[in-house]
């Protein structure tokens, strides 16, 4: 279903965040990359090469989104490092390396700092913490 409405809003001209991510269950067996490749496979095979272009790729963990509960960035880093070989492996070596990768696992002010430091996260998909004061910090954290 997903796949279906990337390729509907890339054919009306928009460009799509594609989110991808695993539930806890799937975490913790271990499952991750195995549910994480089967939504970008399901992406990829509607695709055009072409329409990587207007695509950015946002992983985020359905077990971390408003619980309180973060991945680390080691864990986030390991995630987005195999989302990029895969995009190598499975599309192409130039989507790989274009595509943009964002976290979008309940980003704050106290862990955007550590996240940005690991060099697959291209940038976050913020939501709650966007209608805060935090907002600022993680936006500076961005831009030093």
């Amino acid at each position: 279903v997903t796949a279906k409405k990337v390729a509907y809003a890339l054919a009306e001209g928009l460009s799509v965040i594609a989110c991808v991510g695993e539930k806890l269950e799937e975490r913790e067996a271990n499952q991750t990359t195995t549910v994480v490749f089967r939504q970008l496979a399901a992406i990829a095979a509607i695709l055009k090469p072409e329409d990587w272009t207007h695509v950015v790729v946002a992983y985020e963990p359905v077990w971390a989104i408003g619980t309180g509960k973060v991945a680390s960035p080691q864990q986030a880093q390991d995630v987005h490092a195999e989302i990029r070989t895969w995009l190598r492996k499975n599309v192409s070596e130039a989507v790989a390396e274009q595509t943009r990768i964002l976290y979008g696992g309940s980003v704050g002010a106290k862990n955007s700092a550590d996240l940005q430091s690991q060099i697959d996260i291209d940038g976050f998909l913020i939501g709650g913490a966007s209608l805060t004061e935090d907002f600022v910090t993680i936006i500076n954290t961005r831009s030093a």
